[in-house]
């Protein structure tokens, strides 16, 4: 890991000014304090001390001189931070004498004694992490900032961003409840001071690395400084550590610290770098604080939770016979139209809830500039992504981007005769193939009169901006028991069709908010369902691009929900009856949470709780018995690329399943498992699942590619004892070899492993287990979806 050096505060040059024009006041006229060593200047600062402790009428002249050692010694150690080379620690009799400097009566001296803390901190990264490590500095640190005095204050907040400088000096403030104090202050400072916080350009000019200032003083610069780092240094646990109420209050001033700024990167008012005036430039940038703001949202509660049940009855009616006739007849099945008169619609409507937050009634394309206005980027978490802080280490840099395009919106409209689809901004987008085309306030205003030629505008993550669009995703994502739910707007204007002919990799629920739209649906080709970034067969697309002969015709009305199972080519495109606005709910089935999914979860369950044997080190891949349950999970897999009900999403996980389990849903899954064991226990051959493993091996690829997040439930203490701890850390050549070197016991051990566990495993066996990494999969998706609802506090 690379070293970490030091860095100094920044100083505006004005207040640098001031100092140089002050130094010639504070020089020493003693010439051999101008030549003392750090010896000499522990001895007259311990008998200036002592005298002055033992006096408490002290003369000028001991304090004169105590403070004349403090500045000599602060001043050598700032020249020794700058060298080339720095020595390697400080001395400590000079350590030991800061405490107690810190804490004089004089708030003068003690302010001279924080800086001296501060320039040993930037001397070198030995002797930041030896003042680091010295509890009796750290709390008179932390003493000095909660001092009453602004200037003692400000003095002890300069001393801990000079100690943040390294991760040991982090560490060590966290560890010391740093963080909670410097919170607190921050919340004492008058609103005048923070309130004029403001934004000069970064070095590179960019809107995501516009640097924080302020221009009436340094107190509050330092402090927010100080905060951020220390909060976007902070792991899990110690997030989650912090006060609930430390945590709510602070975040509702940040929050309305990132309005602000936030307002004045989308209209461009900001300082330049060169501007005259006194204004103090932090290290903070923009990015940082959104960081913050991210990092202290993701364990809240940012969006109201509304329960499945809820949203069962908001979407099919109240009449739980529909839902049935739904999840058997056209779940992954066929399309179905909810008519509004079969559900319940009122003013709790969810949807209902969201158009008002909206706005857009009476003056539809209009509201588009203002929602724009108050969007950041939604930069997407890889679906495999199980630590929160790891994508904030990826994409720290991309949360405070305005909309991306492509990625958060898309501005485009359908050649109907050609099934071609052209972008408005396609000469800003082309141009900029190989960087994203961040919108400005021009692109923003430009996609009304884009409404007006006939295009439509699409915005991705809605559940990210807006929490009443979240709690929906969020219920709805529970009742198919699913980590998440996305959410996408359309707007399209009269006469005109948005996207091209298309099929989707997920289901959707369309749900129409304003105005009509005619739906064509053709009929499913094949009977593999769509995997998640997985192409359907180029048969089935070519004839479905041939023509839409057979298919559905739907006119969806104000109120309506259509629902499209993945996988069904679908097309549709507005008449003159005004604008359309629609919102599609996708619940997007990931890897694990397929019924191919839950039998790989199943069949770890079996092998933790039947293969004991101890593996012998000779054999480093593991038994015959294990190398067997590698083998069934590629068969597995095998299956799934051609079995249609391997890829079918399993409901275990659903909230609703527990309370029908002996209802039909539960027996519709416990259908399903015993059909999926049968058709395992029936299928698998040794020699089709060693022949795919030669021929991966030949093609250089990895045959548990789609297998790699069973890794959670090692993590989780189910590692089997004394092998297998990374059960796919191996080499595939070697799994070969091992089969081949005896291919008759390989086989008999692998029917045999087969035959055990599909005679044993039963569904709630797997089934702790299996909503275990569904847990672990919401806590991150939660944790995203907090954290960026919080950068969209101005939307609803």
């Amino acid at each position: 890991m690379e070293e970490e050096t030091p860095r100094r505060r920044r100083r505006s040059s004005k207040a640098h000014e001031r100092k140089r024009r002050r130094a010639p006041s504070e020089s020493i006229p003693s010439i051999a304090l101008e030549l003392a060593g750090s010896d000499t200047l522990f001895c007259l600062l311990l008998s200036a001390l002592s005298k002055a402790q033992d006096s408490p009428n002290s003369s000028c002249r001991h304090l004169s001189l105590i403070k004349k050692c403090l500045r000599k010694l602060r001043q050598a150690l700032l020249r020794e931070s700058e060298a080339p080379v720095s020595p390697r620690s400080l001395p400590v009799p000079i350590l030991s004498l800061l405490p107690v400097i810190v804490k004089s009566k004089f708030w003068d001296i003690a302010c001279l004694g924080l800086e001296v803390v501060g320039a040993a901190a930037l001397r070198s990264l030995e002797t930041n992490e030896q003042i680091a490590l010295d509890s009796d500095i750290l709390s008179c640190v932390i003493w000095g900032l909660r001092s009453p005095c602004r200037k003692l204050k400000s003095a002890a907040c300069g001393a801990m961003l000079d100690l943040s400088s390294s991760s040991v000096g982090r560490e060590r403030l966290l560890e010391c409840s740093a963080l909670e104090t410097l919170m607190d202050c921050f919340l004492q400072v008058p609103k005048c001071s923070w309130g004029s916080l403001t934004l000069c350009t970064g070095d590179d000019g960019s809107a995501n690395r516009h640097m924080i200032a302020c221009k009436e003083e340094e107190f509050p610069v330092i402090l927010l400084d100080a905060i951020i780092i220390l909060v976007n240094s902070c792991s899990n646990e110690q997030l989650e550590n912090i006060s609930l109420q430390s945590s709510e209050s602070f975040s509702v001033l940040l929050k309305g610290l990132w309005t602000d700024l936030n307002s004045q990167i989308l209209v461009n008012s900001v300082f330049e770098s060169n501007q005259t005036g006194d204004f103090y430039p932090a290290n903070s940038r923009v990015n940082d604080l959104a960081e913050s703001i991210f990092r202290l949202s993701i364990d809240g509660q940012c969006a109201n939770f509304v329960p499945s049940e809820d949203i069962r009855k908001r979407i099919f009616g109240s009449d739980e016979v529909s839902f049935e006739n739904f999840m058997l007849n056209h779940w992954e099945r066929s399309p179905r139209l909810i008519n509004k008169i079969q559900r319940t619609v009122d003013e709790e409507d969810s949807f209902w809830s969201f158009l008002q937050h909206l706005n857009c009634k009476s003056s539809l394309p209009q509201f588009l500039t203002s929602m724009l206005q108050n969007m950041v980027s939604c930069p997407p978490i890889a679906s495999d992504e199980l630590d929160i802080l790891n994508f904030l280490k990826q994409e720290k840099d991309k949360l405070a981007m305005p909309i991306t395009y492509q990625q958060d919106i898309r501005v485009l409209k359908t050649e109907r005769h050609l099934n071609r689809e052209a972008h408005f901004f396609s000469d800003s987008w082309g141009s900029r193939s190989k960087k994203p085309y961040i919108f400005n306030c021009d692109d923003i205003a430009k996609c009304e009169e884009a409404l007006e030629k006939g295009y439509t505008v699409a915005i991705r993550g809605m559940e990210f901006r807006f929490k009443s669009v979240a709690a929906i995703t969020k219920g709805l994502a529970s009742l198919f028991g699913q980590p998440s739910v996305g959410a996408n707007l359309y707007l399209t204007p009269p006469n005109s069709q948005g996207l091209a002919r298309h099929y989707d990799d997920h289901c959707v629920f369309v749900c129409q908010l304003i105005g009509t739209k005619q739906w064509t649906i053709s009929p499913h080709q094949g009977n593999l369902l769509p995997r998640l970034y997985e192409p359907i067969s180029g048969t089935c697309l070519s004839e479905a691009s041939n023509g839409m002969d057979g298919c559905m015709q739907i006119m969806l009305k104000e109120g309506d929900i259509l629902y499209v199972p993945r996988g069904f080519f679908h097309e549709a495109y507005t008449t003159n009856g005004g604008f359309s606005l629609h919102l599609t709910l996708a619940v997007e089935v990931e890897a694990p949470f397929e019924w191919e999914g839950f039998m790989h979860v199943a069949l770890r369950c079996w092998s933790w709780k039947n293969l004991k044997q101890v593996v012998p080190e000779e054999h480093p891949t593991g038994s015959l018995d294990f190398i067997s349950v590698k083998l069934l999970h590629i068969m597995i897999g095998l299956l799934g690329n051609s079995d249609p009900t391997f890829r079918k999403a399993c409901l275990v996980g659903s909230i609703s399943w527990s309370s029908f389990m002996s209802n039909w849903l539960g027996q519709s899954q416990r259908t399903i498992f015993s059909n999926l064991i049968e058709k395992i226990n029936s299928e698998s051959k040794f020699m089709e699942v060693l022949m795919a493993l030669e021929t991966a091996v030949r093609g250089n690829e990895d045959p548990f590619r789609r297998l790699r997040w069973l890794q959670i439930l090692d993590q989780e203490g189910g590692t089997l004892k004394g092998h297998d701890g990374q059960i796919f850390d191996f080499a595939a050549e070697d799994l070969v070899s091992l089969c081949c070197k005896d291919r008759q016991k390989a086989e008999a051990a692998f029917m045999n492993v087969k035959s055990g566990f599909c005679k044993e495993m039963t569904l709630e066996q797997g089934s702790s287990s299996y909503r275990l990494v569904l847990e672990k999969y919401k806590k991150v998706r939660k944790q995203y979806l907090n954290g960026m609802l919080s950068l969209h506090c101005k939307l609803k």
